[in-house]
């Protein structure tokens, strides 16, 4: 009931709602998470992890077995689509407007498919669907060429593809659009300090399954956690920093389990709210 009571009282206000999403929201498409087993990749009789496949170290050794790990990702991520949870979101943008912002931590590009907008949307690690020059001829981003099919799972580049995979301004090695490892969090390319701006401002927090494993989301939900006017939630199947951060704020939410099924009932509450401010003109009994 508290929960409800806080939901509520959100809405009512006309607060600035912030999403934060991670992979959990996505492994309700069937999507891996990226730090499980399907994310290892073998490299002749090596085995390596995710965090070590996706740096620019690893493409600077080895490009084409880094494109071939991503085009199999990027493969898995075409194959898979929005799920419920991803459709709340587009819902919570419908009823928030411009108080709403959504910040994911996922490359596969599902927000949007599923209808957010790309204003709204913080695309933090960057986006599968799209690739970049590795040698920084320019920032443009360039959307795959339309030869690149769906690759099996340690599936070679061919040689067709590594002359798609090409810059089309200098013609030199194209890179895949996402942050790597070994990288930092840039504004041009994956809006960091917007978002960090925009969280700072923010009234409620909802974070989705999410491990807390990187920098930016962590910054985030600590500076919303410190606001104790705040209301900061946490949705996922497992323990989490940010769980330990809801737990600890007075105007924390946990709620266990898959995001889709949580987001939907959010956007439910919310929804029945809006009909009845709507049939009542200011939100009060109808009585002038």
């Amino acid at each position: 009931m508290v929960q409800e009571n806080l939901l509520k009282e959100f809405r009512e206000s006309g607060g600035r709602l912030t999403v934060l999403t991670g992979a959990g929201i996505s492994a309700e498409s069937g999507i891996p998470t990226f730090r499980g087993p399907e994310g290892y990749w073998t490299v002749g009789s090596t085995e390596y992890r995710p965090e070590e496949m996706a740096t620019r170290a690893m493409f600077e050794k080895n490009p084409w077995e880094v494109w071939a790990w991503y085009l199999y990702r990027r493969t898995v991520c075409r194959n898979a689509g929005p799920n419920d949870g991803h459709k709340a979101v587009v819902e919570m943008e419908s009823l928030f407007n411009d108080e709403f912002r959504l910040i994911t931590q996922n490359v596969d590009g599902l927000h949007l498919q599923a209808g957010n907008s790309n204003f709204r949307t913080f695309q933090i690690h960057g986006n599968l669907h799209f690739m970049r020059c590795a040698n920084r001829c320019s920032h443009d981003l360039f959307p795959f060429p339309a030869g690149i099919g769906d690759k099996e799972r340690d599936q070679k580049v061919s040689e067709m593809e590594k002359n798609l995979l090409k810059c089309p301004r200098c013609h030199g090695l194209a890179r895949p659009h996402v942050l790597w490892f070994d990288e930092y969090y840039d504004e041009r390319f994956f809006q960091a300090q917007t978002a960090l701006k925009w969280a700072g401002a923010t009234d409620l927090l909802m974070v989705v399954g999410t491990a807390g494993a990187t920098n930016l989301p962590m910054q985030i939900g600590r500076m919303v956690a410190e606001n104790p006017q705040a209301i900061l939630i946490d949705i996922n199947l497992q323990d989490n920093p940010f769980r330990a951060l809801a737990k600890n704020h007075p105007r924390g939410i946990v709620l266990d389990g898959p995001g889709g099924e949580h987001l939907r009932n959010i956007v439910s509450l919310w929804r029945g709210l809006a009909r009845f401010t709507t049939a009542n003109g200011s939100g009060n009994d109808g009585c002038m």
